[in-house]
């Protein structure tokens, strides 16, 4: 997923853009529609809380079951983890990383690549999100 407006990048006459403001970043990467409306056909109610990761990796992985909807899935839990990470970590914030997804830059600057996580739990549901998390707030 290429997310120009995460980062500067140049116009047509080679001035830089400044970067979207964070808050509309976090907003879009939050958004996590696919998992969000899994999450709340299994009654799970997503509240951008790691109460809710847990929550999670409580569900019955249905989706394991359709390779259409695994890869999607795995996405958007990447990127739920990485927007509870950003909303209840002091100084973690979105970022662009070198293959064009988004990390979570750390206050220690440990860059976590959330997305490929995600993907890691949606087909095997190991590790959990909430122990994910665990240990991402703990660096």
């Amino acid at each position: 997923m290429h997310l120009p407006f995460l980062g500067p990048r140049h116009e047509k006459n080679g001035d830089a853009r400044p970067p979207a403001d964070p808050e509309t970043v976090a907003a879009l990467l939050s958004e996590c529609e696919l998992l969000r409306s899994q999450a709340a056909r299994a009654g799970v109610r997503l509240d951008d809380t790691p109460a809710s990761l847990e929550a999670l990796d409580q569900m019955a992985p249905r989706w394991r079951d359709d390779p259409e909807t695994l890869p999607g899935l795995g996405h958007d839990a990447g990127l739920y983890l990485g927007t509870v990470v950003v909303r209840t970590v002091p100084g973690a914030a979105w970022q662009l990383g070198p293959g064009g997804e988004p990390v979570v830059r750390l206050a220690s600057g440990r860059a976590v690549e959330v997305v490929p996580a995600g993907q890691e739990w949606a087909a095997s549901g190991v590790p959990e999100l909430s122990q994910l998390y665990a240990e991402i707030a703990e660096s």
